[in-house]
């Protein structure tokens, strides 16, 4: 069952997030950057792609490319060839300079640093804009992906049917300081145990805070 008090959700969800902080010391992301512009580049590459993948393919990219300036210099048939390994790339070749060649003549050349603008930005959506405002820019956001978008209608932590509605939802019960950090604790969860298919129940130390595990599996 959801849990409609706020402040009985607050208390859940501290609970599962200390269960989680055992389970995953260190959570953080994988992405490899240097910049707040790499890791913008490295998120919008991350759609549809594993960390690793995209680790594979920025390891020789920023080596060639470095600022908003080198990538909307380029063509996008040249970033294509350059990202291809990674899903749908001929689309982020085209989103990605395009947003280069904004952050170039709106703002300066730098990443600008409110979601509004972000979002804005080609390519770059509201998980993409959070991620960013975390990560490079301290910010309170709490990214909503699919793993984290899974984990948390499971627990019962939100019973949104939107990834936007679903970060509402967290951030009524998760103060700010937690929020990025509990993305994380999400995504490593349902990476590794609250897996879409097959989840490993036997093995979560969160089951008996788990709507999905005490209805069997009935709704996630």
């Amino acid at each position: 069952m959801v849990i409609k008090n706020t402040f009985a959700g607050a208390e859940k969800a501290a609970k599962i997030l200390s269960i989680l902080e055992m389970a995953y010391p260190g959570a953080g992301t994988a992405l490899k950057f240097s910049t707040p512009f790499e890791l913008l580049v490295a998120v919008m590459l991350s759609a549809q792609s594993t960390d690793q993948q995209v680790n594979r393919i920025t390891g020789s990219l920023f080596s060639k490319y470095h600022t908003p300036g080198d990538f909307a210099a380029l063509a996008p048939e040249e970033l294509a060839e350059e990202i291809k390994g990674c899903g749908l790339y001929h689309n982020k070749s085209r989103y990605i300079i395009d947003a280069s060649r904004q952050i170039l003549a709106r703002h300066g050349g730098k990443v600008p640093e409110t979601r509004t603008e972000l979002e804005a930005l080609p390519g770059v959506g509201r998980k993409t804009a959070g991620v960013v405002l975390g990560l490079a820019f301290g910010g309170d956001s709490l990214p909503v992906d699919t793993h984290v978008f899974r984990v948390a209608r499971r627990l019962g932590l939100s019973e949104a049917k939107e990834p936007g509605r679903v970060e509402d939802d967290l951030s009524k019960l998760i103060p700010p300081r937690q929020r990025m950090a509990a993305h994380h604790l999400f995504l490593a969860h349902g990476r590794t145990t609250c897996r879409a298919r097959k989840p490993a129940c036997g093995d979560c130390g969160l089951r008996e805070l788990c709507r999905y595990y005490s209805t069997g599996g009935l709704k996630t």
